[in-house]
C-alpha cells in the first residue's frame, strides 16, 4: 500500500482509511523494447537486403515500413502508460483522481455515507467493470487493473468504506 503523503491530494489533517494509486501495467521495460527493436531492425534489414539482390528494390522499403510501424506503435504503447489512478477514503470524504496520458486530470469527491461499491462480475473472469456509486453517479475506478486485481481492490474499497460507515477507531495513545 501507499503512503497517504505520496497521493496528489492535499493534506487536510484526517485519518486515512484507504489509498490507492493505480497505472497500467506495462510487462515490456525500455531495455525489452529496444532488444525487440534490433532484432526486427536486423531480420527486416537482412530479409530486406536477401529481396535486394533478387531485384526487387520496392520490397526493402516495406520491410522499414513495417519496422517503423512497430515503433510507432510501442511509443503509443509508452505514452498511455503514463496514465494514473487514485483513490483516497477518509472518515468524511471518498477523493478520486483520473490523470490520462494526455490531457486535464479529473477530480470526483463523494461522501462515503452515500456512496456504495457498484461492480459487474463474469463468472469465468471475474470482476470486469467497478465504480463508486453515489446518487445515482457512477465513477469507475480500477480501469487500469486486470480482473484478479479488480477483485482485490474491490474487497479492499467493500472493507473501507464499511469501516468508514460503523465508524473509524482511532487510538489514543
Amino acid at each position: 500500500m501507499i503512503k497517504a503523503n505520496e497521493l496528489p491530494f492535499p493534506d487536510d489533517g484526517e485519518p486515512t482509511v484507504f489509498a490507492a494509486a493505480m497505472a497500467p501495467h506495462r510487462s515490456l521495460s525500455r531495455k525489452g523494447f529496444l532488444i525487440v527493436m534490433l532484432a526486427m531492425g536486423g531480420v527486416s534489414f537482412a530479409c530486406g537486403l536477401f529481396f535486394l539482390a533478387l531485384g526487387a528494390w520496392p520490397i526493402f522499403g516495406f520491410f522499414g515500413l513495417d519496422v517503423a510501424l512497430l515503433y510507432w506503435a510501442f511509443q503509443a504503447n509508452f505514452k498511455a502508460a503514463a496514465a494514473r489512478e487514485y483513490i483516497r477514503i477518509t472518515p468524511s470524504l471518498i477523493q478520486v483522481r483520473h490523470v490520462p496520458a494526455r490531457g486535464v486530470a479529473r477530480d470526483v469527491e463523494m461522501n462515503p455515507f452515500f456512496t456504495r461499491l457498484w461492480r459487474r462480475d463474469v463468472e469465468e473472469f471475474g470482476t470486469l467493470d467497478m465504480a463508486l456509486e453515489t446518487r445515482g453517479r457512477r465513477t469507475p475506478v480500477g480501469i487500469h487493473l486486470g480482473p484478479h486485481q479488480k477483485s482485490e481492490l474491490a474487497a479492499d474499497l467493500t472493507s473501507a468504506l464499511s469501516e468508514v460507515k460503523r465508524g473509524v477507531t482511532r487510538s489514543v495513545f
